[in-house]
């Protein structure tokens, strides 16, 4: 992304819908009010401009890395999930819920199916703040527990729920119900493809629901696929 001081926020969001996300963060009107430059939007809303060009500037950077994640220690793949996929929900959901409620209100009534997709996405919105809870207060202390228990040579002997499996299996159909609703999400929104007349919020409404998404799946496939069977395995192997 250029940054460029001709260029009105407007514009950035014309060239890139992901750099809407940043201006919302930052509480920076990017639909009716764009019509002005960086400068004069960091002006009126007490925004640092280099800390928001920076981010501009940063908007395409991939992130997450090609990683061998198999190979990570269990401890550490926990903290990778709760410091890259958990943070990335909470702090992403506000905006979503922001975006959605606005799009439904103002659009609802012409294209009826962003009703329906902004009482999906609030179901699962509340649905992960439960889960993540339940990930970061139960399953995961209790992994923490089996990892330890094998670094001393010690058997499983002080654990609450008779297995780990139990957590486990509650986690995967949490997940399970996260994916279905995003898939009806997706189906609503046709692949996440706005109006050829949708306002900019539409736009960015539909971006960060698909990017939400794309990262809920790598969250998923982290726990279900890695950290999941990985935690059975080590239980069964200090029993």
């Amino acid at each position: 992304m250029v940054i460029s001081s001709n260029k009105t926020v407007a514009d950035y969001v014309t060239e890139n819908i992901k750099t809407a996300h940043i201006f919302k963060k930052h509480g920076i009107d990017f639909c009716c009010g764009g019509g002005i430059t960086i400068e004069k939007a960091c002006t009126k809303n007490n925004v640092d401009q280099v800390t928001l060009e920076k981010e501009l500037a940063e908007v395409d950077v991939v992130k997450d890395l090609i990683e061998d994640y198999d190979k990570w220690e269990l401890n550490f793949l926990m903290i990778y999930i709760e410091n890259v996929h958990h943070t990335y929900i909470r702090e992403s959901l506000p905006i979503i819920s922001q975006y959605a409620n606005k799009v439904a209100k103002v659009h609802g009534h012409h294209y009826v199916e962003v009703v329906e997709i902004n009482q999906l996405f609030h179901k699962a919105a509340n649905e992960l703040l439960s889960h993540m809870q339940k990930e970061e207060q139960v399953l995961f202390p209790f992994i923490k527990q089996l990892v330890k228990a094998e670094k001393q040579g010690k058997e499983n002997t002080t654990l609450s729920f008779g297995t780990v499996i139990n957590p486990i299996l509650m986690m995967e159909h949490e997940h399970e119900s996260a994916g279905n609703i995003f898939k009806e999400i997706t189906r609503l929104s046709n692949n996440y493809t706005p109006p050829k007349e949708a306002c900019n919020t539409f736009k960015a409404l539909y971006a960060k629901l698909e990017e939400f998404e794309q990262d809920l799946y790598k969250h998923i496939h982290l726990e279900n696929n890695i950290l999941h069977p990985k935690a059975i395995l080590l239980e069964k192997s200090i029993s």
